[in-house]
């Protein structure tokens, strides 16, 4: 089992996309994005990406060659195919259990729409057991500044998110709620105490706006 998450260095692309950009829906040069996604597959070997539309849908992969699929997160019980989730302040959350793995991308509207129990009921209903999960970095609790509307909404369904920025105003820690939704599985997380927004070697679109997309990786 193999799991990395990348930062923004050993690319290719240019600025506002530097370097290790792998969105090829930000505006970068498409020449750019695959020299950085072949690089990464020279790396770590054949790799499924998605097209991420913040919904609730999986893809159970079965091979390395398939369509890219639209949907937020990745499933697969073949060895040797990596799945990769995009992000560049979203939660990139890696799950392994015993023959199946997982790559899930969890925003804001992912969590609400319960991606992560609907991944993990299919992964139990594939054989998977004993599971860990990985969260990569992601904007935390001080930063994520939201309005009133969307913190009625998401605190509604997770309390646990509730929190307030640096300036004292609404805010959102969505791995607090995640973490909640994880030991309802019975799930091992190890954290990341990365902040994307916080940290000039991640792509953070809340800070920036035009910018690149880091991967998480797993595969069994």
């Amino acid at each position: 089992m193999f799991t990395l998450f990348t930062d923004r260095y050993g690319g290719v692309s240019a600025p506002p996309y530097d370097f290790l950009n792998f969105g090829d829906h930000v505006g970068d040069e498409l020449s750019s994005v695959s020299s950085n996604r072949d690089a990464l597959v020279a790396r770590v070997g054949p790799t499924v990406f998605m097209n991420q539309v913040h919904g609730d849908a999986f893809a159970v992969v079965t091979s390395s060659t398939i369509a890219t699929p639209t949907c937020d997160a990745l499933i697969t019980t073949v060895s040797g195919i990596n799945l990769a989730v995009q992000v560049a302040d979203c939660i990139p959350l890696l799950i392994a259990s015993d023959g199946v793995v997982a790559a899930v991308h969890v925003g804001r509207k992912g969590l609400c729409n319960d991606i992560t129990q609907k991944v993990l009921t299919e992964m139990v209903r594939l054989g998977g057991r004993n599971f860990r999960a990985w969260m990569g970095p992601h904007i935390c609790g001080r930063c994520y500044e939201v309005s009133q509307d969307i913190y009625d909404e998401v605190v509604a369904k997770y309390p646990a998110a509730r929190s307030q920025s640096a300036q004292g105003t609404l805010a959102l820690d969505l791995a607090k709620a995640l973490y909640g939704v994880l030991d309802s599985f019975d799930v091992q997380v190890d954290p990341s105490h990365i902040c994307t927004h916080e940290s000039p070697d991640h792509f953070s679109y809340r800070r920036d706006g035009k910018t690149g997309r880091s991967v998480g990786v797993i595969s069994l």
